[in-house]
């Protein structure tokens, strides 16, 4: 994937400031709902649908995220942290080859909600925010964990590079955006899976 850009610069001293236990679960409810929204209709999506799916008024959407774009800095910022998160869970409970393309297949549900938000994402390249700055490199490193892990037990062949896989994902993102992007997606994920396993030392 491209490298990721250096987000407007956001509330961030509201954002910093604790929350009480019920303006917590707002928050985050909020953010949930707009990471689904936003992957489902694009980034004019209605911030009062955004609301109202979390339960709460337009007002206490604008106290926490008083611009749409800070709205979407957040949510990018949550995917990004979810997805990297998701690589360490994933290693405790599977096995090397398996946690791998289930980070994977996750991996395509970040990129849908990223296509979501691709032009405020683009408008935030522009600003001074530090979004980018934070990210980069997080997914990739979280991909060469899973690789280098997978590479060392044998589950999948040795002469694989993460930045190879990460290149081959990354072509996921420019695929024509179909109604049926998404199971495309999740079998060419299946088929890259099957060519990393190709060859390994522990296959068969």
């Amino acid at each position: 994937m491209a490298a990721e850009p250096p987000a407007v610069p956001g509330n961030k001293a509201a954002a910093d400031k604790p929350l009480r236990a019920d303006a917590r679960r707002n928050r985050d409810a909020l953010a949930e709902v707009a990471a689904a929204v936003f992957t489902e209709r694009g980034i004019d999506a209605s911030l009062e649908e955004i609301a109202r799916r979390a339960g709460v008024g337009i007002g206490t959407l604008y106290r926490h995220f008083p611009t749409r774009e800070h709205l979407v800095e957040v949510v990018y910022r949550r995917e990004v942290e979810g997805l990297c998160a998701a690589a360490d869970e994933l290693a405790q409970k599977y096995s090397s080859d398996v946690a791998l393309e289930m980070w994977m297949q996750r991996f395509v549900d970040y990129i849908a909600t990223k296509r979501g938000l691709s032009t405020s994402l683009r408008i935030l390249i522009t600003t001074n925010s530090t979004l980018f700055s934070d990210t980069s490199g997080r997914v990739s490193q979280a991909l060469r964990q899973l690789v280098e892990a997978a590479v060392a037990d044998g589950t999948i062949r040795g002469d694989v590079d993460a930045s190879d896989v990460l290149h081959a994902l990354s072509g996921i993102y420019s695929a024509p955006d179909t109604t049926e992007w998404r199971d495309r997606s999740r079998r060419l994920v299946s088929l890259l899976m099957d060519g990393l396993r190709f060859g390994a030392a522990k296959a068969g």
